[in-house]
């Protein structure tokens, strides 16, 4: 069995968490409230600015060129890409950019970014993979079960059920599984335990994400 599918075997119960969420049944079948969903726009938003940190990070200690070179395009397709269409789908939600920008980090948002930029910059490569799959994966996995149940009639939910469902999508997930079990061929026990470690926290991470936004977390002092 490949170390990826070793790893997401263990996730698991982690992902049927997330699918069983009340946000995230309520954005398969229409029903969630758009409060809690506004939340998570605004606090992805911040996510995906640390989230570009990550990308710049695994370019500048990609072991390879190949590697180096695809983080480079991610970090160029998400910085300019991706959080333009990320502005253009809060604006269906009445979410102007000036809010997105002064959107605070969630207490979750900051200890899930931290832990991504902290792994990047001062980890081994392969670690940095291990910590950015559940993201990937996860959010995949979930679309694409929301997706077989049937789009919601909702247009922006069903919107980004389309979106992490779609075959780009599902692309970018195997690559990253790919590059998982290929950058732990040269790991040896320590590091393939670190690995997991680093995979199950991030995908802990997910499911926090979604509950934060359901409960629209806030610091309580």
């Amino acid at each position: 069995m490949a170390f990826s599918d070793t790893l997401c075997e263990e996730g698991r119960p982690i992902l049927e968490s997330i699918l069983d969420h009340p946000m995230v049944v309520g954005l398969g079948d229409g029903t969630l409230d758009e409060s809690p969903f506004r939340y998570w726009v605004k606090q992805d938003y911040v996510y995906l600015v640390d989230y570009s940190r990550v990308f710049a990070l695994g370019a500048a200690s990609a072991p390879t060129l190949s590697q180096l070179s695809t983080f480079a395009t991610l970090l160029d397709e998400t910085v300019n890409t991706e959080m333009d269409l990320h502005r253009a789908y809060a604006a269906e939600f009445g979410i102007s950019e000036e809010a997105l920008e002064a959107t605070k980090p969630s207490p979750t948002t900051q200890a899930y970014t931290d832990f991504l930029v902290r792994t990047a910059a001062t980890e081994p490569f392969a670690n940095l993979v291990a910590a950015l799959l559940p993201c990937m994966w996860g959010f995949n996995q979930t679309a694409r079960h929301l997706d077989v149940r049937g789009k919601p009639n909702h247009e922006q939910y069903a919107e980004w059920i389309a979106m992490y469902a779609s075959d780009e999508f599902t692309e970018l997930t195997d690559w990253c599984l790919d590059l998982l079990d290929e950058v732990v061929t040269e790991a040896g026990p320590t590091t393939r335990e670190e690995m997991r470690e680093r995979f199950l926290t991030s995908f802990r991470y997910e499911y926090r994400f979604w509950d934060a936004a359901w409960r629209e977390e806030r610091w309580t002092v």
